[in-house]
């Protein structure tokens, strides 16, 4: 596991090259990356490196990412699903079941939620990000899927995170998205 921010960063980037030349060629020169966690710090250090892997696949699929300049939209969705497998496969290394199984919730109903226009999704990333494989997410996600309201989800993170840090978290999540 990467041990500062710097690490987690060149171990994503680094990660796609071995993976795929295609990966390589969409990298942003160094000096163009925007190194910034955004829902990482929320949570345990331990799945610094998985979350924000999963977030860049994220922002590949419905926002600007922060490392990658894919050329097409083909290149973006792929490269997407890669990193939000590849995130898994970290977040499984360093940590339990419930907390693949939660991010792997997570990015469904983000898709959903993309899918059918309704907001929210940052209270649904840094809700997870707080709770990740702690069992807490049930009622929120439930909240979302059948009232289409975020708000309990928002009110956890809030709770366990402090407002200022979702507070930061949300406005960099809002900045990336299209």
């Amino acid at each position: 596991m990467p041990t500062s921010t710097i690490d987690l960063w060149d171990t994503i980037a680094g990660d796609a090259g071995r993976e795929s030349d295609l990966w390589t060629a969409a990298l942003r020169p160094r000096d163009e990356q925007e190194r910034n966690p955004v829902f990482s710090r929320l949570g345990e250090d331990r799945y610094a490196l998985g979350i924000e892997t999963i977030y860049e696949g994220y922002l590949l699929h419905y926002g600007t990412s922060r490392l990658f300049a894919p050329d097409d939209g083909d290149a973006a969705l792929l490269l997407g699903d890669y990193l939000y497998a590849h995130g898994l496969v970290r977040i499984e290394e360093s940590g339990t079941v419930e907390a693949v199984n939660d991010l792997a919730e997570l990015i469904a109903v983000c898709a959903y939620m993309r899918a059918e226009g309704i907001a929210g999704d940052g209270a649904a990333w840094a809700a997870t990000a707080v709770v990740l494989g702690q069992g807490a997410l049930d009622e929120g996600r439930s909240s979302l899927r059948l009232d289409n309201d975020p708000a309990p989800l928002e009110r956890l993170a809030r709770a366990r995170a402090g407002d200022a840090a979702v507070d930061e978290a949300l406005a960099a999540h809002r900045s990336r998205l299209r």
